[in-house]
């Protein structure tokens, strides 16, 4: 049974169709990745999918373990396993990222974490990233660079371990150094953890080093072109042009 199936999918927000029939299939453990020009409807399909109250699905549907959540809220969604990183993180103020953490574990869980596990755990996940011990006990994004914004969503990453990692433009902004190290953390999640990821990109840097099982490109909020790794390496000389007049 497939892990996530989204099948002829049609998405509109404030009454303009996005998606228009969008379908793919993502096994456990597989990397799959979503290409595409700006505007395609890329981050349209994530945020679909986790369940975004701003995106109205009018037709197709969303399997999760074969179950229907194509009308389910995000923390339904959640809690089936789905993690969705943000190609613009949000500044929350008040909130600590190490007690927003602790309080997305426990929700998950639906369990008290003791404080010195969960501290010994995050430490580890913090160091793994080189980030700086201090930005835990800091309010969630306020003042992190773009940088350490995208750092923090690997963190929660490697801390929520879901079953689904849906990542939206994770290399957006992000100079060389920072690619490779948040493209070891991504890498250390799937190796530790096993879990499929679905990462959502226009470009190649944070795939250097990963393994794909599967390449999905979208254009004007349509399938236009499926296949292995070799469509990467494709794009990444040619640009999208060819998949497009296709």
């Amino acid at each position: 049974m497939a892990l996530l199936e989204i099948k002829d999918l049609v998405v509109s927000a404030e009454e303009k169709e996005i998606l228009h029939g969008v379908s793919l299939t993502i096994g456990e453990g597989e990397t799959h990745v979503i290409m595409g020009p700006n505007g395609a409807g890329k981050s349209t399909l994530g945020m679909a999918v986790m369940g975004s109250p701003e995106y109205e699905k009018t037709s197709g549907t969303v399997l999760i373990d074969g179950e229907d959540m194509t009308d389910a809220s995000a923390d339904k969604v959640a809690k089936k396993g789905v993690f969705l990183s943000f190609q613009n993180p949000v500044e929350v103020p008040g909130v600590t990222l190490s007690a927003f953490i602790k309080s997305a574990m426990e929700q998950l869980t639906g369990e008290r974490m003791r404080l010195w596990d969960f501290k010994k755990k995050l430490t580890e996940a913090m160091k793994s990233l080189d980030m700086d011990p201090s930005y835990a006990d800091r309010d969630l994004n306020v003042g992190f660079s773009g940088g350490e914004k995208k750092k923090a969503e690997i963190l929660q990453l490697l801390m929520l371990r879901p079953r689904l990692a849906i990542l939206d433009e994770t290399d957006s902004g992000l100079d060389v150094d920072a690619v490779k190290i948040v493209s070891a953390g991504i890498d250390l999640y799937r190796r530790e953890v096993g879990g499929a990821l679905l990462i959502i990109t226009h470009s190649t840097r944070i795939l250097e080093n990963l393994p794909v099982d599967r390449v999905h490109v979208i254009a004007d909020g349509r399938n236009i072109a499926e296949g292995g790794r070799e469509i990467v390496d494709d794009i990444n000389e040619n640009g999208f042009e060819r998949y497009m007049k296709a």
